[in-house]
Parts: C-alpha cells; sequence; structure tokens
C-alpha cells in the first residue's frame, strides 16, 4: 500500500513468538497481529528490538515478514527493519523484506566497525537509492553505540533520502530539535517523527511527533491507541492519566533477577509472558542466548496485568 506522508499514529513494534524449540510460531504470529489489528493500530513495525531481530536467522526473519504480509498486506502499513552491520548486509535484508511486500524499511546506523557522520549519511543515502520503499531511520544508541544527530536526521529528510525515524534514543532535546525542524522546513514536509518510548508518549506528541512505536503496545494496543486519540482531541488530563496507568504496565520489565539475566532477557520476556497469560501467544519463550523468567516471575507479570485491568 501506499505509505502515508507522515505516518501518524501507533506502529507497534510486533513480538516475534517462538515454539519452544526456538522456531517461529506462524500460528502465534497470526493472533498477534489480529490482537494489535483489533487494538487499533495504525501500522505494524517488524524486525525491530522489540521482535528480537538480532536474534533471528535470516529464514526467521524472512517468514516473519511474509507471514503478516500475507495476513494484513494492504490493510495499514506494515515497515520491516533492515538490521544488520554494514551497508551490503542491509541491502540484502532491504531485498527480502521488500520482496515480501514491505511498504517501507527501517534502518540503523551501520555497527560493530567505527563511523564517521559522514559514512553514517552515505550509508542511507546508499540503501535509499536502492530500496523501492520508503527508508526510516532508526536512532538506537544503546544498540548501535551511535547517535544520529538532529543535523543529519534533518538534512537526510531535506534530501529526500529519508522519509522518517523512529527515535529510540532517549535524547528528549534532539527529539525535539528534529520535530521543530521537521516542522518549520518546507522541503522536510511529510517527514515522519515517531517516539519509540513507553513512558513519555503524551509529551512527544504535545511536542508535535507524528505517533508512537512503543513495544508494550503489544500487550496493551487498545492503550495507546486511546492514548493517542486522547492527545489528538487535546484531553491532556485524560491523556496523562492514561500515559500513567501505561507507566505502571511498563513496570513489568524489571520483574527479572539482574543478578541471572540481561535487561533484554527481563523486558522481552515480560512482554511475553503477557502476552501467553492473555491468551494471545501459545509460549512465552524468547530466543537465545537470552534467560527465561521464572514461574515466579511470570507471576509477577501477571499482578501488573491485573493492577491494570488487563487480566
Amino acid at each position: 500500500m501506499t505509505l502515508p506522508a507522515p505516518l501518524t499514529g501507533v506502529v507497534p513494534p510486533v513480538c516475534t513468538p517462538l515454539t519452544p524449540d526456538r522456531e517461529v510460531d506462524v500460528p502465534s504470529l497470526i493472533r498477534l497481529v489480529d490482537h494489535l489489528v483489533e487494538g487499533g493500530v495504525h501500522g505494524l513495525f517488524v524486525l525491530g528490538s522489540s521482535s528480537e531481530a538480532a536474534y533471528l536467522t535470516d529464514r526467521h526473519r524472512r517468514l516473519v515478514v511474509e507471514t503478516v504480509v500475507a495476513h494484513v498486506g494492504g490493510q495499514l502499513p506494515i515497515l520491516a527493519g533492515a538490521i544488520d552491520m554494514t551497508t551490503p548486509r542491509v541491502l540484502d535484508h532491504v531485498r527480502y523484506v521488500t520482496d515480501a511486500g514491505a511498504d517501507a524499511v527501517v534502518v540503523t546506523a551501520p555497527f560493530y566497525t567505527r563511523t564517521h557522520p559522514a559514512e553514517i549519511s552515505r550509508h542511507y543515502r546508499l540503501i535509499a537509492s536502492r530500496s523501492s520503499v520508503p527508508v526510516f531511520a532508526y536512532d538506537l544508541p544503546v544498540s548501535v553505540h551511535t547517535k544520529l544527530s538532529a543535523e543529519l536526521v534533518l538534512e537526510l529528510a531535506a534530501d529526500g533520502v529519508l522519509a522518517g525515524v523512529k527515535d529510540s534514543s532517549g535524547d528528549e532535546g534532539g527529539f525535539r530539535a528534529v520535530v521543530m525542524g521537521a516542522r518549520m522546513d518546507p522541503a522536510v514536509s511529510g517527514f515522519s517523527v515517531l517516539t519509540g518510548s513507553e513512558l513519555v508518549v503524551d509529551t512527544a506528541l504535545a511536542m508535535g511527533a507524528d505517533g508512537a512505536v512503543p513495544g508494550l503496545a503489544n500487550v496493551d494496543p487498545h492503550g495507546y491507541v486511546r492514548l493517542h486519540r486522547l492527545c489528538r482531541e487535546g484531553d491532556w488530563e485524560r491523556a496523562r492519566a492514561e500515559q500513567e496507568r501505561l507507566c505502571a504496565l511498563f513496570g513489568m520489565v524489571h520483574v527479572g533477577d539482574r543478578a541471572r539475566m540481561g535487561g533484554s532477557s527481563s523486558g522481552l520476556g515480560a512482554f511475553k509472558a503477557a502476552l501467553y497469560l492473555r491468551g494471545v501467544i501459545a509460549c512465552p519463550v524468547t530466543a537465545e542466548p537470552q534467560v527465561a523468567l521464572s514461574a515466579g516471575e511470570v507471576e509477577r507479570v501477571g499482578k501488573f496485568l491485573a493492577a491494570t485491568g488487563l487480566l
């Protein structure tokens, strides 16, 4: 489908349900997509961080895109991560996700190697020149160890290289600079600025952001869609209350014992445990080598769901 310019609303980064032997659980993935669509989301982002894209083989990545496009392609925009270390590898991903029918690709800065801003610019320009669909930047310094500057993002937007940015940097000042630049420069008309935060969506929308890509929307899509609607209606008091309810729900990402697991195991494990407890997916397993939540930790996830009206 033709991608709206700018893309707006709630675009969840779709979790990837797995079977106990770590294959993609296609029936659960379809149920999850139906759960999100029924929740009123405005698009889907597959193969992002919440999708565990870094842990999936190329075969698994391809299966995820093909499954989601076959199930809901044409109903709402589908963005696909084309995330890898260097430009040639990213271009490989771009080819298969666009062949599968993705409406846009989402790309980080190069990583592993040390890169100069000029090389990051060249990376995006090469990808855009060879992609048949719009390219979104994914600003994720915690994982790729490079922060995309507002100046670079706006320059690439003005040159027609980037269609938008998903900002998961946590740099609110830099985020605001992108929002302001996109609003004030006619050359950047149609550029989509999306926050990757779960916790400050109301603030981002008040700044002028176009939408949000929150991982927690897998668990509660209705809540984030409701929050987006309240913000667009200017009902900031009710929006703040909804955001604070979602902040309380987000506390589930801390249930994992950090003495034996990392933040990814705890956070993604909590999202999957919540989806399992809500009956959306069949198994809460995460990809290797992540550590599984214990039975007691899963029970704590259930308490967060119950406290916020979801169980």
